[in-house]
């Protein structure tokens, strides 16, 4: 579930975010593939949801830490990659399916 905006959405289509490991501050880097050890939150790659999150303080809260977390690594590779945006709202996709079966 993406921390962000609350949608439900594959794995697959979203961007899981860890504390960065060493040096004395608290920097959420983005961990595209996956493979960083610790706690990780999940994103949709879209700059809407991850200032959503900062907001409402979901990242710290995702990853159980009550820090004042800095995410200018992650603002910065979703600005660099140019993921597509999000899908619409009504454009569940796989969800809807899995849902009436």
């Amino acid at each position: 579930m993406c921390v962000g905006c609350r949608r439900r959405e594959p794995w697959s289509r979203l961007l899981r975010l860890v504390l960065a490991t060493g040096g004395g501050t608290r920097q959420v880097q983005p961990d595209a593939k996956r493979r960083l050890p610790g706690r990780g939150a999940w994103i949709h790659p879209a700059l809407a949801c991850l200032e959503s999150a900062e907001r409402r303080r979901a990242i710290g809260r995702a990853l159980r830490t009550t820090a004042v977390l800095d995410t200018t690594l992650v603002r910065a590779f979703l600005s660099a990659t140019g993921y597509p945006p999000v899908p619409p709202a009504g454009d569940a996709g796989d969800n809807e399916d899995r849902k009436r079966v």
